[in-house]
């Protein structure tokens, strides 16, 4: 028996808020198919941009490459034979995307990306992202990402012909919209973490061990800092190389006997 979804309640974000605002450059272009009957096609080039689009949106622009194209999944979407929803879906369960975004992420912080991506808004509270965290944790990458977009909030919002785009950026007083959901990292401080640490004499803020950026140097500094076991080989062998080059020149100068 599959386990239900945990109850969240709904916050008051700004898409759930009826919009006054006039248009502007902060409201999101929709692209959609629903205008066309099932034997018509969208122009080459509005098509083109829609696929587009759609790769923005769960890609984000970070991640637009030629590597992470799914060629098979265009070709069915021109022709009509699978929905923007299917390829939606499709994107989203790639190996590019799992590997990108979900096998760098916590199931926490990789919730919260999908939300955003996928729903088009900020997650409503820790209890929502614990509540699709156990459908991911359950029923896996595929079966999470299927529950969302078969969620009667994406199909109210998005239905099966059109992509997904971050809902409401305006904010009242404000004369730009809220970040860009493109613009944020993808992945969490907990990744950032796992990262290789610096040196530390590095962490120390010293650039070469010695003296911190920018700090004055000062002799009796230096030979109290200075690693004189290290200074004392190189010195030695500086001078054996002097005295190897003088012989030579001296070789070199005497007259054939």
């Amino acid at each position: 028996m599959p386990i239900p979804l945990l109850d969240y309640n709904p916050s008051s974000q700004n898409q759930r808020v009826t919009s006054f605002e006039v248009a502007s450059d902060e409201q999101p272009r929709i692209y959609t198919t629903d205008n066309l009957s099932d034997t018509r096609s969208l122009p080459a080039d509005e098509m083109d941009q829609l696929i587009i689009a759609a790769y923005r949106q769960v890609f984000h622009e970070q991640q637009m490459l030629q590597s992470n194209r799914q060629t098979l999944l265009e070709s069915q979407l021109k022709s009509r034979q699978i929905t923007v929803q299917d390829f939606i879906q499709g994107l989203a369960t790639s190996d590019a995307f799992r590997r990108l975004n979900y096998e760098v992420n916590n199931n926490y912080r990789f919730v919260e990306l999908c939300v955003q991506r996928l729903l088009g808004r900020r997650v409503y509270s820790d209890r929502e992202k614990l509540s699709w965290s156990i459908v991911l944790a359950t029923k896996g990458l595929n079966g999470f990402i299927d529950d969302l977009l078969n969620s009667e909030e994406y199909l109210t919002t998005f239905g099966i012909n059109t992509v997904p785009y971050q809902r409401r950026r305006s904010l009242p007083q404000r004369a730009q919209g809220e970040l860009p959901f493109e613009r944020m990292a993808r992945y969490g401080t907990d990744y950032r973490n796992k990262l290789p640490l610096p040196s530390q004499t590095a962490i120390a803020g010293r650039a070469d061990g010695l003296f911190k950026q920018f700090e004055t140097f000062d002799f009796p500094t230096f030979v109290q800092r200075a690693n004189w076991a290290v200074v004392s080989g190189l010195l030695l062998v500086f001078l054996l190389m002097v005295v190897i080059s003088l012989a030579i020149s001296a070789s070199a100068a005497s007259p054939a006997g």
